[in-house]
């Protein structure tokens, strides 16, 4: 399956060429012409986003740094003028790099498929994670503890996936059930609490370590 690319720019000239030259590379492509269409179509979760800073209304620096809510693939700024304050601001919300224009289309691609090929290798090298007695295996979704196979279901096993993938960081029960169930879902985030509760009585029959926190207030977070 082809890769797929986000472009968010606000000229359409620009758009209309790097989509041109993408999909003759063989990747599949979604635009986007201001921070809020780019918001909007990350249901097509993308696997590289191409990002101009300098937009009306919702500037590139804010669209990252609400893209970095809901995914983790790689963020690429496309900037005419990029001062080292702003490149310092730009990594701090979560962009991986930038280019700056009027750039080479040929070294925008090769820039694109190194991003690619490295978050390819994070991921095989990802795929199963220890934790203590813990071992998580993402690729055949199975957990064991001191070897002892743990019986999750999808949505369990999914929640689990997701906690301990951002180890530490904290999510809240709202952005948990949008990215487990998704945007379009109909239910509520209470659901989460009951998942969660399972997942912990599982785990409680063959430790004592708590591996999901709750932050009072706030939400959960993967205690590993």
């Amino acid at each position: 399956m082809s890769q797929k690319i986000m472009i968010v720019d606000d000229e359409p000239g620009i758009v209309a060429v790097m989509q041109s030259y993408f999909e003759q590379a063989g990747y599949q492509v979604t635009t986007a012409y201001n921070g809020k269409e780019a918001l909007e179509r990350l249901k097509q979760v993308p696997d590289i986003v191409l990002l101009d800073i300098n937009m009306p209304d919702m500037d590139g620096l804010t669209v990252c740094e609400n893209i970095r809510q809901h995914i983790t693939c790689p963020i690429l700024f496309l900037t005419a003028r990029m001062e080292k304050a702003d490149k310092i601001k730009g990594f701090s919300v979560g962009a991986d790099d930038y280019i700056e224009k009027p750039f080479d289309l040929d070294e925008l691609g090769a820039r694109v498929a190194a991003h690619l090929r490295r978050e390819n290798r994070r991921q095989e090298v990802t795929c199963l994670r220890f934790f203590g007695d813990m071992a998580i295996d993402y690729t055949k979704r199975e957990i064991t503890i001191g070897q002892k196979p743990i019986a999750l279901s999808k949505k369990e096993f999914d929640i689990v996936e997701l906690l301990s993938t951002y180890s530490g960081q904290i999510f809240d029960r709202e952005r948990i059930y949008e990215t487990v169930w998704g945007w379009e879902s109909d239910g509520s985030s209470d659901t989460v609490m009951e998942h969660i509760r399972k997942i912990r009585a599982k785990f409680a029959q063959y430790t004592m370590h708590s591996y999901i926190e709750t932050v009072w207030g706030v939400g959960y977070k993967w205690n590993g």
